[in-house]
């Protein structure tokens, strides 16, 4: 298909979408703690900010049983998200924690300036929670087109910036969740299992029922 200047496909959402997957070891098969940082710029929904922690993934139970949660400042934009965006990611598909998460009030939220070679830092507080999202040593940026065929909802095509972490951390409450930062395939590419996702923008293809 010849590419054109302007898509004509509708914007569902566009914004930031970090995140990070962490293993106890390279050899797991799946992953102990699963989490995803939201800062959306427009939505049918609105504006809002969020993240998504699963610190165990196969469990049914919230917080605070459980480190599995969303903090979030616009609950109606995240449930319609969750539902048609992460419950279909593939690292996401049928985990528990995400049916189970407790949804939390969000009362604010800050990032660390820098220039995104050394550090990024997410900080979010709400409900009694605080929580750290840190990825360190990035590399290249990488720009990302992914057509309805390969992204994970098969309804959208996905256009992002991308650039991986070889290492981060979350913390709630001062501690940090275990495991540590693998590598995947993606795309055809090995990339490692943070990343940061810039100028996110999800779009439903012209002449699309969905």
């Amino acid at each position: 298909m010849t590419r054109v200047s302007i898509n004509p496909g509708r914007v569902d959402w566009s914004g930031e979408n970090p995140g990070i997957y962490l293993k106890h070891n390279e050899s797991d098969d799946d992953y102990c703690v699963l989490s995803l940082f939201f800062r959306v710029v427009m939505s049918p929904y609105g504006r809002g900010n969020a993240a998504i922690v699963l610190g165990a993934p196969d469990a049914a139970k919230g917080w605070p049983d459980e480190t599995n949660f969303i903090l979030t400042d616009n609950q109606r934009m995240m449930r319609w998200i969750v539902d048609g965006w992460v419950s279909k990611m593939p690292t996401f598909i049928g985990k528990a924690g995400l049916q189970h998460m407790t949804w939390l009030n969000l009362d604010s939220v800050n990032k660390t300036p820098g220039d995104l070679k050394t550090e990024y830092r997410e900080t979010l507080r709400g409900s009694g929670v605080s929580l750290e999202m840190i990825w360190q040593d990035m590399g290249t940026p990488i720009p990302v087109e992914v057509t309805v065929e390969n992204s994970a909802t098969k309804a959208h095509e996905m256009y992002s910036v991308f650039l991986e972490a070889k290492s981060a951390d979350i913390k709630v409450n001062g501690t940090s969740l275990p495991g540590s930062v693998q590598s995947r395939q993606f795309f055809g590419r090995t990339m490692s299992t943070a990343f940061l996702a810039f100028s996110e923008t999800w779009v439903t293809p012209q002449g699309s029922n969905k």
